[in-house]
């Protein structure tokens, strides 16, 4: 059973998993798959290879060929659904059982299409799956917050190319997310306004650091970019949290993640990369300061020592110039 302790310093959550070591590595570094689609068990015709799906958009019996994107639960879970959450101490330090969720979402049934060849309608099929997974598993009264996310690539974590995403529910709010909200909720007190909101005034004004806009959306680089090429991608309506989207701005959203991946892989000759969205945790009411977004990072660099021990990033292209790269695209 995994477990999650906390650190001392930092107020950070980590996910003791030993279960994790079994997983299979079915790429190298160099990016080599060594899986066929006939061995791949996220393929069409492999269903018996993954555990039974939780949601699917098929034409035929569940667990049976003739599907466009499947869920199942993660075969190496970092978190289990099964037992009961308990919080308790080891001497001065904290540690609660590790209860939570961890589902794949198979985005089709094409070994090695990403999300920008894609059809639309399949392309708004996986955003829409990721806020129905939201709503089922916030009904968990267990878990305070969902972390969906996106590993492209051997260096972004990826351990099986075939096009996939995954939802984890966790009982508490990750660190990053409660900073945030830390910094929102103060900004909120001080103006009576979201600081996002704000943050999408200021750039849609200005244009420096913005790669398109559309009338639901925005696609820019953050001010202070951690990595080269770094995007967010913010509503342009205020909502706290990402499920309250309707279908139709989610339709919207799916778009916009395809033209902004079309350039991204013109641009950088297609790189690996972490898209993560963040959303507003269960646990209270967010509604006036939190401002749900999705943030998509390529990795062209590295971290080093100096990252790891400071938390201070250093990022050798500027936000303006990376824009100006990918609206040439």
């Amino acid at each position: 059973m995994p477990e999650l302790r906390k650190d001392l310093f930092s107020d950070i959550w980590v996910v003791i998993a030993p279960e994790r070591k079994l997983r299979p590595q079915f790429s190298n570094l160099s990016g080599e798959d060594f899986l066929s689609p006939e061995n791949c068990p996220f393929c069409e015709g492999n269903e018996s290879m993954t555990p039974p799906e939780i949601y699917a958009i098929r034409n035929n019996k569940p667990n049976q060929p003739e599907w466009q994107l499947r869920v199942v639960p993660n075969k190496f879970p970092a978190l289990r659904i099964e037992g009961n959450l308990e919080r308790r101490g080891e001497g001065f330090y904290d540690k609660i059982t590790g209860i939570g969720a961890h589902e794949v979402v198979i985005e089709t049934n094409s070994h090695t299409k990403g999300i920008d060849e894609l059809e639309n309608e399949a392309i708004t099929n996986i955003f829409l799956t990721f806020k129905r997974r939201i709503l089922d598993l916030k009904q968990d009264i267990r878990f305070r917050y969902i972390q969906v996310f996106k590993n492209h690539g051997i260096r972004a974590g990826a351990t099986i190319s075939h096009p996939h995403s995954q939802v984890v529910g966790m009982p508490v709010v990750p660190a990053r997310i409660k900073e945030r909200i830390k910094t929102a909720k103060a900004h909120y007190d001080a103006k009576e306004r979201c600081i996002f909101c704000d943050i999408i005034f200021h750039e849609s004004e200005h244009h420096k650091r913005v790669l398109f806009e559309t009338s639901d959306y925005i696609v820019m680089s953050p001010y202070a970019p951690r990595f080269p090429f770094e995007l967010a991608i913010y509503p342009r309506i205020h909502r706290a949290s990402f499920e309250e989207t309707g279908d139709d701005g989610v339709q919207k959203l799916a778009l916009v993640f395809r033209d902004t991946l079309r350039k991204l892989n013109k641009a950088l000759e297609q790189p690996a990369y972490n898209l993560m969205l963040h959303n507003a945790p269960f646990d209270n009411d967010y509604k006036n300061y939190f401002h749900w977004h999705w943030e998509l990072v390529p990795l062209i660099s590295g971290t080093g020592g100096f990252e790891l021990g400071t938390y201070t990033y250093i990022n050798p292209t500027p936000p303006e110039e990376a824009i100006d790269v990918l609206k040439k695209m």
